[in-house]
């Protein structure tokens, strides 16, 4: 059945009620989504402490890294698949698969696996400080993908915070980075990717909602994730907690955080949310001395604080419009 185009809705006259409420409407929207991206920012921030809790380290290990980071997307893939046939979701269509892989890639399988094996080797406030890089890694790989010209005090800023992050890398490494540094970095570059290109699939005329975005790439990963989860189970006995935060990283940062941040993107405005993802190291930090009991070392502070002036700093550089042949 062929459903015939609907006529343009009248626009409301300016200054008229009419046009006074839907103002009213639009500002009360994009309050209620800068609070979802602050709550969603909140839910990430979590995930590297949670993340060392349920694994634990070198030396006190818990589960292992293998099936913190692959298995909890098996949970929420199962999540997904629940959520997508209980709310009858549509299918992707076939330009979003592609897009839908990718951020597969890039946030199911690379972020998780590659952090999950770091933090056995570095503390959750050193991998903080690296992976505060991410809103300006995000930046970089979007302008490439969607073909922008960043200017040049952007990639300055970029560089800048990169070689901020390398210094305390070797600081910290007494002298050279190690090798729970270049697995963060590796990190930084998948979630960038997976970000993209979930965006991608949650914009435009033809996009699906963030919700069906985020579980239909859960679901598409199950078949990787899933045998994991049942095969890789853990047999030895662990300390509760380390399932606690097994729990919160399957549930929240790996499936109901991006619901919030999202729709909150969505509704406040990409560049006005993507902002709070500057406070994002900070409450990790805190997080990490609140729930591990680690140290805050000044000059671990000092460091983040200029990595995230960094960010701030290159974010609001000048992007460009794409080109023409994009």
């Amino acid at each position: 059945m062929r459903l015939e185009p609907q006529a343009a809705l009248p626009m409301p006259i300016p200054g008229s009620a009419a046009a006074t409420a839907v103002a009213a409407a639009h500002a009360r929207r994009s309050r209620l989504g800068l609070w979802l991206g602050v709550l969603g920012m909140l839910v990430f921030a979590g995930t590297i402490p949670m993340t060392r809790l349920a694994s634990g380290s070198n030396e006190a290990p818990q589960l292992p890294p293998v099936f913190v980071a692959i298995g909890r997307a098996g949970v929420a893939g199962l999540l997904s698949l629940a959520y997508l046939l209980i709310t009858r979701a549509p299918w992707p269509r076939r330009s979003h698969w592609a897009m839908l892989a990718m951020s597969a890639l890039g946030n199911v399988l690379g972020w998780p696996l590659l952090l999950g094996l770091a933090v056995r080797r570095v503390d959750a406030m050193h991998a903080s400080v690296i992976t505060g890089l991410m809103p300006l890694a995000t930046a970089a790989v979007g302008a490439l993908v969607l073909h922008q010209r960043p200017s040049r005090g952007f990639w300055g800023f970029a560089l800048l915070g990169a070689a901020l992050v390398v210094a305390f890398a070797a600081w910290s490494g007494a002298g050279r980075p190690q090798l729970g540094d270049l697995l963060l970095l590796g990190a930084v570059i998948a979630s960038a990717i997976g970000y993209i290109c979930g965006a991608r699939v949650s914009s435009g005329p033809q996009a699906l909602t963030a919700e069906q975005t985020i579980s239909w790439v859960l679901v598409l990963a199950l078949p990787v994730t899933l045998p994991v989860l049942v095969t890789q189970w853990p047999t030895a006995s662990v300390h509760a907690s380390a399932w606690a935060g097994f729990a919160y990283v399957a549930t929240f940062s790996m499936w109901m955080g991006f619901f919030a941040w999202y729709r909150g993107m969505a509704w406040g405005g990409t560049l006005r949310v993507s902002q709070v993802q500057l406070l994002q190291p900070f409450v990790s930090i805190l997080l990490s001395v609140a729930v591990l009991g680690e140290r805050l070392r000044p000059a671990t502070l000092g460091f983040s604080i200029a990595v995230m002036a960094c960010v701030y700093l290159g974010r609001r550089m000048s992007v460009g419009a794409p080109r023409a042949a994009a």
